[in-house]
């Protein structure tokens, strides 16, 4: 891209383009399915094949958890307030990322221990929402800027 001054640059305003927000948007498309494969978990390990990798990928990643939803938080907010304000209009994308965040960072908000992840009432539909972010998270990767 050039200036008006005929330099080249690498940074871009904060439009949507130039390397910065091409930054963010790979923090919060891998914070969505980073994110998502965390609150997946219950759902993921009935799948007999994935369940041994999926519980190793787990242990290593869970206590984490809090930075990947800090992540999601910074990148969707950054986007909600970059959409709202100077358009084109709101993506699921961000939305997405947001509730990713606070879903991670939800038994830190409140100061309470975190349940047992179970296939059953919330549970469930969190691990669900966790497909649907990792969904949503894939993509964005594919997804234009």
């Amino acid at each position: 891209m050039r200036t008006r001054s005929g330099r080249a640059t690498l940074w871009r305003s904060i439009d949507g383009e130039g390397v910065p927000d091409m930054i963010m948007a790979l923090l919060l498309d891998l914070a969505n399915i980073v994110g998502g494969l965390l609150l997946a978990v219950p759902l993921l390990l009935q799948i007999p094949a994935a369940a041994d990798g999926v519980g190793r990928l787990t242990g290593r990643v869970a206590p984490w958890a809090w930075v990947v939803g800090v992540i999601a938080l910074v990148a969707g907010g950054y986007y909600l307030l970059v959409h709202v304000f100077s358009g084109p209009h709101v993506f699921h994308f961000e939305v997405v990322g947001i509730l990713v965040g606070l879903a991670l960072l939800w038994d830190r908000l409140r100061g309470r221990e975190r349940p047992e992840p179970s296939l059953s009432g919330f549970g469930l539909l969190l691990s669900i929402f966790g497909v649907i972010a990792i969904v949503v998270g894939i993509q964005g990767l594919f997804t234009p800027d």
